[in-house]
């Protein structure tokens, strides 16, 4: 059981204390059924914004193109607004009735005290290497079955040039299982409610980063030594050749299958 008492001095966990002491003073809020939808619908819309709003830059701004990944493709307004509102279908057809189910069956427990930064980066990083374990099955599943792809799968490629408005573009069983996949793992891992938030921002942020059709010089996967993250370029390839790439964010899975793939391998 998590400990609900209040952090003793010079406690590790006193780092992210006073960013838990502010989500606590939302705890009706956080506890509520709108919560979830909320969050979830925020983070990725703003994540997503600054990326819409260079997309209807880039036709027109040189320093912008040369950082697109198919600097010959540039989303519609129709296109976009066909991604959103598939996305807010979703949330709240689909989104909605869950967490008001949650709500009801499983509140939410609020313990004093926040966790502690070292535990929190790493229950992040075990967070984010099982969900993309379990996407990389669930992906290469509906890619080598034919009925799954074009029963579930097919609607999430649509655009083979991808933008940012992409990443939630997909039917109800993809939304459902994938969202199913990152709730389940804070879970699995018994970890505190603050780094359960943290690892639903950091994925949403990886997701959209993932499918905004941009490499920039501090995109994620330039940060990570090795080549051990894929990034956008590794994504996007995915949605351009469809047969390569299918794990979201880590590179392991794919070398190790034999399903990995660059743009220069696959062009030569």
């Amino acid at each position: 059981t998590m400990n609900s008492s209040a952090p003793s001095l010079g406690s590790p966990s006193l780092c992210l204390q006073p960013l838990w002491d502010h989500l606590l003073g939302l705890e009706d809020w956080i506890r509520s059924p709108f919560f979830p939808v909320a969050f979830s619908l925020g983070v990725y819309l703003a994540f997503c914004l600054p990326y819409v709003a260079m997309d209807f830059l880039a036709p027109r701004v040189v320093a912008l193109q040369r950082y697109k990944i198919q600097a010959q493709n540039h989303p519609s307004v129709k296109m976009m607004a066909n991604c959103l509102v598939q996305t807010l279908y979703n949330h709240l057809i689909f989104i909605f009735p869950l967490s008001v189910g949650h709500w009801y069956w499983r509140p939410m427990d609020l313990p004093l005290a926040a966790p502690g930064l070292p535990r929190t980066v790493l229950d992040i990083l075990a967070c984010l290497l099982i969900f993309d374990f379990q996407y990389f099955v669930w992906h290469l599943l509906h890619h080598k079955v034919p009925w799954l792809y074009r029963t579930f799968h097919k609607a999430h490629h649509k655009y083979t040039a991808t933008f940012a408005l992409t990443t939630e573009h997909s039917g109800a069983w993809e939304t459902l299982s994938l969202g199913f996949f990152a709730a389940v793992n804070p879970v699995i891992l018994g970890c505190h409610p603050l780094c359960s938030f943290l690892f639903f921002t950091v994925n949403i942020w990886l997701s959209v980063e993932d499918h905004s059709g941009y490499d920039f010089p501090w995109s994620t996967h330039r940060l990570v030594p090795f080549g051990l993250y894929g990034g956008a370029p590794h994504h996007d390839l995915h949605h351009m050749k469809f047969k390569a790439n299918y794990a979201p964010y880590f590179t392991h899975w794919d070398r190790l299958l034999g399903t990995f793939a660059t743009l220069r391998a696959k062009s030569t």
